[in-house]
């Protein structure tokens, strides 16, 4: 029987070729159960990146790509203990069979394991967007999806430059190093959309503003719905779609209406030089009762004599009310203006008019 399992068949023994068998055979019937304990380790380090996931869904995801993998290294490894045979010694345009399947071999364990990595980033993108939907801001969904895609990028880039480093010995330094220039010389020349793509990290991390919210970008007013790489999309309140680039959005004084926490009206009458003290007096009084008569609707109000000039005296009248929507608002301050218009009727008092000068000319 020994002698029978020393017999040699392509310079290997048959002993050695049933050792291999035996090893791969048995990997292929064991990979389920290694492929989920060693799933269970990864689960470990994933859980501490991102809390509260369902190690069932994370193990079902990986163990595929990872019983692949298993498998290839163990198979990889089992063949290389054999003698390559000198029957197959040959060369495939100037490269040698054994040179060739090995550069195969190792392509597909780069394929496999980048394979795996990134069923392991789409496995976290998924839990984090899951606790993003449960979040008013949408911005949080818009990031996860940008750096699950640069990410996964990132990743094939890595795993080609692997191929080339591993499979073909090629010389990955000089191309990284050319890269790197030509990456340079890309920046220069799109030096405007790389400031916007930095401007919406800035968005997305500090969040000034969100989508939904209304803000006010120099002469802009609308509402943000949509909030990209390069620009932010407003639509104005004359119903027209602005595109603001993302810089614009950073750089400039934005204000954020949507944050506020209430809504200012203000009034300035301007009373004929003719109206008395204590009229002005009784009218500013009668105008504070009107604005605390409206508690439920004016939170803090204010009504006093501003100025004193040639011809007129100035009430400045400022009132706040809640952060309502702009309708309820509108009529809230129309209301009031009315109010007044019909106090300032009782009471017989009359608002300044402009002059106008007259110049008389005689003609020689």
């Amino acid at each position: 029987m020994d002698n029978f399992l020393d017999t040699v068949i392509l310079d290997n023994s048959l002993r050695s070729y049933l050792m291999v068998a035996g090893t791969i055979l048995l990997v292929l019937i064991l990979k389920r159960y290694m492929s989920r304990y060693i799933a269970g380790l990864l689960f470990r380090v994933v859980k501490k990146i991102a809390k509260g996931i369902d190690k069932p869904s994370f193990v079902n995801l990986v163990v595929s790509p990872l019983e692949t993998f298993l498998l290839l290294v163990v198979s990889i490894i089992s063949l290389d203990k054999l003698n390559f045979p000198k029957a197959f010694d040959i060369k495939v345009y100037k490269v040698s069979l054994h040179s060739l399947i090995d550069g195969v071999a190792v392509i597909v364990v780069i394929i496999t394991f980048i394979w795996l990595l990134l069923r392991i980033i789409d496995f976290v993108a998924m839990i984090l967007h899951q606790k993003a939907e449960q979040s008013h801001d949408q911005q949080d969904n818009q990031l996860v999806v940008f750096f699950k895609d640069f990410f996964k990028v990132m990743l094939v880039i890595v795993g080609f430059l692997m191929v080339l480093k591993f499979a073909f010995s090629y010389p990955i330094t000089n191309l990284i190093t050319a890269l790197s220039i030509g990456g340079a010389a890309i920046a220069l020349a799109t030096r405007e959309s790389l400031e916007n793509l930095i401007a919406s990290f800035i968005i997305f991390i500090d969040k000034p503003f969100m989508v939904g919210d209304i803000v006010k970008v120099n002469s802009i007013t609308g509402t943000v719905e949509k909030i990209g790489l390069r620009s932010t999309r407003i639509r104005t309140d004359q119903k027209t779609y602005v595109t603001m680039p993302n810089k614009q959005m950073v750089d400039s004084v934005m204000d954020n209406l949507s944050l506020r926490t209430q809504r200012r009206a203000f009034l300035q009458l301007e009373l004929t030089a003719e109206t008395s003290k204590d009229t002005v007096q009784q009218l500013i009084l009668r105008i504070q009762h009107l604005l605390q008569m409206r508690k439920d609707q004016v939170e803090s109000s204010s009504v006093f004599l501003s100025d004193i000039i040639k011809n007129n005296f100035i009430v400045q009248v400022e009132f706040f009310t809640a952060p309502v929507p702009v309708a309820d608002f509108n009529a809230t301050r129309q209301d009031l203006y009315l109010s007044i218009i019909d106090l300032m009727d009782e009471m017989n008092i009359r608002l300044a008019a402009k002059e106008n000068e007259i110049v008389v000319t005689r003609e020689n």
